[in-house]
C-alpha cells in the first residue's frame, strides 16, 4: 500500500483523469444527442448503457495493452500513406461519425414528418421502440470503441502503470454519467445548441478521418473553435430570454 503515498501516483491519477474527462466530451455529446430521440422514461438507462459500454470497452482495451499497440503498426500502404489497424477504425470511426451527425442535422434543420401513418397497435409501437432503443444503442456502441481506442492509446503514451489507467477510466466514466443528462437536457431544450454540438461531432468526425491518413488535426484547435461559437450562443440564449422577460412584462 505504500506505493498509494506516492505523490507522482496521484498526480499522473489526476492529469490522466482531466484528459479522459476531456477527450470524453464528444463522446457525452454524441451520446446526448442520440439519446433525445428516445422517450423521456428511457433515456437515462440509454445514457448509463451507453457509458457503460465506453467504460468496458476502454478496459478490455487496457488490458489487451500489446493487442493496442500493435494496431499502429502498418498493414499496407496506399500513395506512400502507411495505414496500420488504428487508422482503419479511426477511419471508418470518422466517416460513421460524419454520416450520422450530418444526418440528425438534416433531421433538425428539415424536421420533416414521417410519410407513412403512425402505429395504432401497442405491440407494434413497442416493437418499434424497441428496436429505436437497441439501434441507438448500438451506434453509441460503434463510436465508443473509436473514442476509447484513441483514448487508451493516450493513456498508454502517458502513464505506465495499468491500475493508474483503469482508475483513471473508471472515475472518468463516473464524471461523465453524472454530466450526461444534464447536458443532454440542455441540448434538448436549446435546438441551436443541438445544432452547433452536431457540427462539433462533423469536425471531429473529420479529424479522425484525416488522422486515420496521417494528417494530424490538433483537438485544441476543435475545441477552442468550439468553445467561441458555444460562448456566442450562450450570449444570444441570455438575450433572447431577457427579450421574452420584458415582452411578458409589458403585456402584463
Amino acid at each position: 500500500m505504500e506505493f498509494l503515498l506516492d505523490p507522482n501516483l496521484w498526480i499522473a491519477f489526476a492529469m490522466l483523469t482531466a484528459l479522459e474527462i476531456v477527450l470524453g466530451v464528444d463522446n457525452i455529446i454524441f451520446i446526448s444527442i442520440l439519446v433525445g430521440r428516445l422517450p423521456a422514461d428511457v433515456r437515462d438507462k440509454a445514457r448509463r448503457l451507453g457509458l457503460g459500454f465506453a467504460m468496458v470497452s476502454r478496459l478490455l482495451l487496457l488490458f489487451s495493452l500489446s493487442w493496442v499497440m500493435s494496431l499502429k503498426t502498418d498493414l499496407f500502404h496506399i500513395f506512400s500513406i502507411g495505414i496500420s489497424g488504428r487508422d482503419l477504425v479511426l477511419l471508418f470511426g470518422g466517416l460513421f461519425l460524419l454520416w450520422k451527425a450530418s444526418h440528425e442535422i438534416f433531421v433538425e434543420v428539415e424536421a420533416r414528418e414521417e410519410d407513412h401513418a403512425p402505429d395504432t397497435d401497442p405491440a407494434l409501437i413497442k416493437a418499434a421502440g424497441a428496436r429505436l432503443f437497441w439501434g441507438i444503442i448500438a451506434q453509441i456502441a460503434v463510436i465508443d470503441i473509436v473514442f476509447s481506442l484513441d483514448s487508451v492509446i493516450t493513456a498508454v503514451g502517458m502513464v505506465d502503470q495499468i491500475g493508474v489507467m483503469v482508475a483513471a477510466v473508471i472515475t472518468s466514466v463516473g464524471v461523465m454519467l453524472f454530466a450526461a443528462k444534464p447536458i443532454g437536457d440542455f441540448v434538448d431544450a436549446h435546438p441551436s445548441v443541438k445544432v452547433l454540438a452536431l457540427a462539433f461531432l462533423v469536425m471531429v468526425g473529420m479529424a479522425l478521418t484525416a488522422e486515420a491518413l496521417d494528417a494530424h488535426v490538433p483537438k485544441g484547435y476543435i475545441y477552442a473553435a468550439m468553445s467561441f461559437s458555444l460562448a456566442v450562443e450562450f450570449l444570444n440564449i441570455r438575450s433572447r430570454t431577457k427579450r421574452l422577460a420584458l415582452q411578458k412584462a409589458s403585456q402584463a
